[in-house]
């Protein structure tokens, strides 16, 4: 099964800030597939920009954001691929009427987005966050059968997430206040939105680790309301270091006829991955049910990266009206992480002895 990429009519060239992990595994693995022109890279770093440059076959390394900002052309989209606390300062430095892909988290909290909405409201930016996961394929294909009423009703979403996570990898997560909702979590929160829309409300808990002192939370328990007949829950342990053997990455949807489960395979013995698995079963009666599956072409890493780069593209050529994953959408994923944090701070209803 293929999913449709919905790609722009015409590609526009893109300038990516940031050279870090994410732009090398998916970012330029992603845009090479589709063909995308990135025409410069920019990074406080430069040594680390040539050699990624060298890597891509990439024509232009800026020295600074002045030149960057001096000799990008016209119709470019920058890719911000830097962390939540540096995207307010760089945007300020863009020019109006920019069109950007501001990497995930839309800032380190619910002010600095706010913050962010409003600095691309006042400089009509075409403006839209890297919440990728909507475009993974295996997404894609379950929200076409999810549409279509394969599966009923849809009244269940679990993600479940038990793997040994390597956040050495992102040494700036070290300095950083808030980790596991807001840099993973984060995705899930995001993607139960654009399958239920708001909740009314978030429950969650999310925690450090006796191995991992030096990071703040580590694994997390979140469930998003949606009243009493839709359950929406998030699991997530990044501190499981006895294996694959018991590792476990899905997304369950459950519905009134039937069930899709998903296996992330990227989240699995991180970088190298495992492959993805893809399993659904329908209910009918007079018949005997199994799970079958379905051979799913590409993955989280790196193909979702393209859907939502091409949102930026189509919305800046005019051939959709906003992006699907615009800052005026992803604030409402601010606002669930920022509402689970609150959680987590107010606590347990205390038990009287």
């Amino acid at each position: 099964m293929q999913p449709d990429f919905s790609l722009p009519r015409s590609p526009r060239p893109i300038i990516i800030i940031g050279t870090g992990g994410i732009v090398n595994d998916a970012h330029l693995p992603a845009y090479k597939l589709a063909g995308f022109n990135v025409a410069g890279l920019y990074d406080i770093n430069i040594a680390k920009a040539i050699i990624t440059a060298d890597k891509f076959s990439i024509p232009v390394v800026y020295e600074n954001l002045e030149q960057m900002l001096k000799n990008a052309p016209q119709d470019v989209v920058f890719d911000m691929a830097v962390p939540g606390n540096e995207i307010i300062g760089l945007l300020q430095k863009l020019s109006d009427d920019a069109t950007v892909l501001i990497q995930k988290p839309m800032g380190e909290n619910y002010e600095q987005a706010k913050q962010i909405l409003q600095i691309t409201r006042d400089k009509k930016m075409i403006a839209g966050v890297n919440f990728q996961l909507r475009y993974a394929p295996y997404v894609i294909a379950a929200r076409n059968m999810i549409s279509k009423g394969i599966i009923g009703d849809l009244c269940d979403i679990e993600v479940n997430v038990n793997v040994f996570t390597p956040w050495h990898l992102w040494d700036f997560l070290f300095a950083a206040s808030r980790l596991e909702i807001l840099y993973h979590s984060i995705h899930f929160i995001d993607l139960i939105r654009t399958f239920l829309g708001n909740p009314t409300g978030m429950y969650a808990k999310t925690v450090k680790h006796p191995l991992m002192k030096q990071l703040a939370s580590v694994r997390s328990s979140i469930i998003m309301d949606y009243g009493d007949m839709i359950r929406a829950n998030i699991l997530t342990n990044h501190c499981h270091q006895f294996g694959l053997h018991n590792q476990n990455s899905f997304i369950k949807f459950e519905g009134t006829k039937g069930a899709i489960k998903i296996k992330m395979g990227a989240l699995m013995n991180y970088p190298d991955g495992v492959a993805d698995l893809f399993e659904y079963i329908i209910i009918e009666e007079g018949k005997e049910c199994k799970w079958e599956t379905i051979d799913i072409k590409g993955s989280w890493f790196p193909n979702a990266f393209i859907g939502s780069m091409s949102e930026m593209m189509k919305a800046a050529e005019g051939s959709i009206i906003s992006p699907d994953n615009s800052v005026e959408d992803c604030i409402y994923t601010m606002a669930c992480v920022e509402a689970a944090y609150e959680s987590d701070k107010n606590g347990s209803i205390k038990m009287s002895k």
